[in-house]
């Protein structure tokens, strides 16, 4: 084995010694960011998925290195928030003080790994130097009107004891500690990422991100266009809104539904004669998480408002009113029009409580087999569908085709002066025979439907009504011999209605039958609604809306972000609230009397060291309680004022970091202002040349939270002036997750692996090498302990080659510059997993071929130099090159070479095989010779022995007869 400890340590010291990754920020000619998600310093420390992440991206810098640019690679700590004060209060550590013991251990962890880290550029978010300017940041957003308080209901983790963001609640439960949510109404501070919602969902087209992460940002923001619609309460001044993006289905909303926070309810409670239930529901529905409230398949409860009714601004009907916890007050209007024919939630509820269902909308659907066509013109025909049961068995009728081998149910038209029901009973007549028919259903809304298809010269549209009958008993008369010659009456078991020949009604029969009634949520064509029938659902939905006094609106699911923590451990909100001022309606902002922003010369408002830092649960920070503290004076009067004493989301330390790292040696900068110069945390000139971010790397699982915030914090900073772009990060890729034994790491499950230990004992190269060839990077994979030896046989093997004396060459064996343009293309894809066994490949040609050389041997360490730069970096020095391999240039590929045509030429000696070798196709003899020669087994064999007779077969053998 080779003396990995003694080496690493070396090239630890000289590495910083030298400072061989501090590129020089200012007159960097190539440069290029390389970043990962710095980590929180809580906990016992790194564990080798943290580990995973970091060395895949550092092996991306490094190969951009070695490909010329001047590669900036910073590290530091998100050291403040919930995870690093829940693990002090753990091991009942001041948090304040725990900070400094694991930063030590994490800056020691992150030491070993061999990063090429700038360290000079190191940060730590509870530095106040730091956080002066997060602090600077809050009071921007104050000043440009982004940050705002208002009293809503929030999301509360009872184990935390504190608010958290939407982003920060993952089905139901807290995306710290897993305790199930609840709602609380406190009143908070919000940042208005709404106001963004647009240019965050229209910038993800240009960024190069996986679209996995674009999809979950663009289903977080959530846009949908639509109409706001008032329907006015009966005897009151108040009109409910509501939010639709179905204006075409107004015609059928049959009733209201509130959110159990709907202010409305408060409001009229003089109105609402049962009031005292409805306060109980509401009280039950407060008890809920989100999730349970909406989620899928839940029973549907709810409470009618007596003594309200609305109207219908389309049909002008009184609609009762009900509250019901499907509907969410922090989205939309935190009301509903319901339409029960065609929204499924609607229906389950009108169902249940027996309320109206009226279609307006028939779904247009094309007939699979006979689909429309282009030229033709289109006819109309009202038709019925009839489902026919046997009087004992489960069975239906159905006609066969004797001229087409397909079944069909009775399907016909309804003549003039006729009613459906009658032309169901007549076509049953007169295509079966049976007449005694009772009827069990009607579904005259569920099953109005346009169908359209080919027929004859003309494009049908077919209005489609569907029948449920059952035969009293089996008598039947003859059919007619146009009917006889058309058609079979057979029996078919119900559940095979599926094999019906697939006409365009048949998808609306096989839904009755497999998922009982439902609504109809297709569009189509609009009926039942006055003078816009016949009218798409397209067509009709602005006109509808108009016609109602609607005002056409695009909604967001995206809610504000909720920016303020009622723990200790954070920056302290820079705000002071004076209540005189309040009273006067004076303040910073007309919007928010009493309110004032720390001036930028005070920041930072340092967070004191408070002995009883445990969260209270009562809905203020510990911080409520120190009187030194919070006690001050009003900036704008002089007055007796209170501090703010909440914290900020730890969300917002990192929402910037990555602009702060290549300022810290820097001076500030200073923008002009209207009236002054303003000091801003970032140096302009560095900032102008060193960003966006070349390469981002970091977890998949912050899509909605860092990812999401930092793209808003650099959209709000490029409005103020302060810098020149608004998408932060050029390119980002999302590392996958590290299991082991098929189960995800953590604590609770015991199976949390330590880097610490393997490092100890095989050093940190083989660390490597084993993390990068479980799978591929952003994939992830299954670590398994005894896998590592595998690496340990691998470097162990690169070592020994490298201490015997290779042949000096003039230039590449030809097939090394296949090996050079996998590496280079697999390291640029992140797939590292194929490099190495690339390098492996390599390695064992350089073992067996001795015409490989020192020069081959020399290529192969600056190829696995990414991967394990200790190993490679000692070898290049023994092998008499300049120091450091690292800052030498990545191998070039020959194309030529590349694209030559190869074969595997057997050599053989007497007819047995002695060796294989690559070698190009189309060579003669006297070069396959050669190559022969060079294998040792060969030239072993035949050396001191008479070579008789050689025989070469071109492109396959070379014998050797002795």
């Amino acid at each position: 084995m080779y003396p990995f400890s003694k080496i690493e340590k070396k090239w630890r010291k000289r590495w910083l010694e030298k400072a061989i990754y501090e590129p020089n920020l200012k007159k960097a000619k190539k440069p290029f960011y390389n970043l990962m998600m710095f980590p929180y310093p809580s906990a016992e420390g790194l564990h080798v998925g943290n580990t995973y992440a970091f060395v895949g991206s550092d092996i991306y810098g490094r190969f951009k290195r070695m490909s010329g640019h001047d590669v900036f690679e910073p590290i530091g700590l998100d050291g403040f928030g919930i995870h690093s004060e829940n693990y002090a209060l753990k091991i009942g550590a001041h948090p304040m003080k725990q900070a400094k013991v694991s930063e030590k251990n994490f800056y020691r962890q992150l030491q070993s790994l061999g990063n090429g880290f700038a360290w000079n550029e190191h940060l730590e978010t509870y530095d106040p130097d730091y956080y002066r300017w997060t602090q600077w940041i809050f009071v921007q957003m104050w000043r440009n009107g982004l940050a705002y308080r208002k009293k809503q209901l929030v999301n509360w983790c009872p184990s935390c004891k504190t608010v958290l963001s939407d982003e920060q609640v993952i089905s139901g439960e807290c995306e710290r500690c897993g305790t199930k949510v609840i709602k609380r109404e406190l009143e908070q501070w919000f940042f208005r990422i709404t106001k963004y919602a647009d240019r965050l969902l229209r910038n993800l087209e240009k960024i190069d991100w996986p679209e996995k992460i674009k999809i979950a940002q663009t289903n977080w923001i959530g846009k949908s266009e639509g109409a706001l619609i008032g329907f006015p309460v009966l005897e009151t001044e108040f009109k409910i809104e509501v939010f639709t993006t179905r204006p075409d289905t107004l015609f059928g909303a049959t009733y209201l539904v509130l959110a159990p926070e709907h202010p409305l309810i408060s409001n009229l409670e003089s109105k609402i004669s049962n009031f005292k239930e409805v306060e109980k529901y509401i009280g039950r529905a407060a008890k809920k998480t989100e999730e349970e409230r909406v989620a899928e398949g839940k029973e549907k409860t709810g409470v009618e408002l007596k003594g309200l009714k609305a109207i219908n601004p389309a049909t002008k009907e009184e609609i009762p009113v009900w509250i019901a916890d499907y509907v969410i007050g922090g989205y939309g209007t935190g009301a509903v029009m319901a339409v029960p024919a065609h929204d499924e939630r609607d229906f389950e509820f009108a169902k249940k409580f027996d309320l109206p269902i009226r279609q307006v909308v028939m779904p247009r659907l094309l007939d699979p087999a006979n689909p429309p066509r282009k030229g033709k013109p289109d006819t109309k025909r009202d038709i019925i569908h009839c489902l026919v049961k046997h009087p004992k068995e489960n069975k239906i009728i159905v006609l066969r085709s004797k001229k087409l081998d397909w079944l069909t149910p009775v399907t016909g038209g309804i003549e003039e002066g006729e009613s459906a029901l009658e032309a169901a009973k007549r076509e049953i007549y007169e295509e079966t025979g049976y007449k005694n028919l009772r009827l069990l259903k009607e579904y005259p809304w569920t099953f109005h439907a346009e169908f359209y298809a080919a027929h004859k010269d003309v494009n049908r549209a077919v209005h489609s009504r569907v029948f449920y009958f059952e035969l009293k008993n089996l008598e039947r008369d003859e059919i007619s011999p146009k009917e006889t010659e058309k058609h079979d009456v057979e029996w078919l078991p119900l559940a095979k209605l599926h094999d019906l020949h697939p006409m365009a009604e048949v998808p609306f029969l096989v839904k009755w039958l497999d998922q009982g009634e439902s609504a109809v949520v297709e569009e189509g064509v609009v009926f039942n609604s006055g003078k816009f029938d016949g009218l798409t659902s397209a067509e009709a939905k602005w006109d509808i809306a108009k016609f109602a006094g609607g005002k056409r609106t695009t909604n967001y699911r995206l809610r504000d972000w909720l920016i303020s923590r009622q723990r200790y451990w954070g920056p302290p909100i820079p705000m002071i609230y004076c209540e005189a001022c309040a009273a006067k309606g004076k303040g910073e902002r007309k919007d928010m009397p009493g309110w004032y922003a720390v001036k930028e010369k005070d920041l930072p408002v340092k967070l004191p060291m408070v002995k009883d830092f445990k969260p209270l649960g009562t809905g203020q920070s510990p911080l409520a309680t120190v009187k030194l503290f919070y006690e001050t004076k009003c900036p704008a009067c002089g007055a007796k004022a209170r501090r703010e004493t909440d914290v900020s989301d730890t969300f917002l330390d990192s929402a910037w970091y990555y602009l702060r790292y290549p300022s810290l040696g820097a001076k500030n900068s200073r923008l002009e202002t209207k009236n002054s110069k303003l000091e801003i945390p970032w140096n302009q000139e560095i900032t102008k040349k060193w960003f966006p971010v070349d390469m981002y790397i970091g977890g998949a699982e912050h899509a909605v939270l860092h990812l999401l915030y930092v793209r808003f914090a650099a959209m709000a900073f490029k409005d103020w002036g302060l810098i020149s772009f608004e998408e932060p990060f050029k390119k980002f890729r999302a590392h996958g997750l590290l299991i082991k034994e098929g189960r995800k790491m953590s604590k609770s499950k015991g199976n949390v692996v330590r880097p610490d230990e393997f490092i100890e004992k095989y050093g940190t190269d083989t660390l490597r090498i084993y993390l990068m060839f479980l799978a591929p990077f952003e994939q992830g994979g299954d670590w398994r302990d005894a896998g590592i030896i595998g690496a340990v046989r691998f470097l162990n093997r690169v070592w020994k080659l490298g201490q015997s004396r290779l042949v000096r060459q003039k230039s590449l064996s030809p097939w090394l510059h296949g090996s050079i343009k996998k590496i280079t293309e697999d390291i640029s894809a992140l797939h590292y997993n194929t490099s190495i066994s690339e390098l492996m490949v390599v390695l064992n040609k350089l073992e067996s071929e001795p015409a490989a050389g020192r020069k081959d041997f020399e290529v192969f360490l600056l190829l696995l130099a990414p991967f394990a730069p200790f190993m490679a970096e000692e070898l290049w020095e023994s092998s008499g090159r300049r120091f450091s391999i690292h800052k030498s240039s990545w191998p070039e590929y020959d194309k030529k070479l590349v694209s030559a045509p190869t074969f595997e030429l057997i050599v053989q000696i007497n007819g047995r095989l002695r060796g294989k070798v690559t070698a190009a196709k189309g060579i003669g003899e006297a070069e396959a010779k050669k190559l022969a020669y060079g294998q040792p087994a060969v030239k072993d064999y035949l050396s001191g022995k008479e070579i008789k007779k050689i025989i070469f077969i071109p492109g396959k053998i070379i014998n050797f007869v002795i």
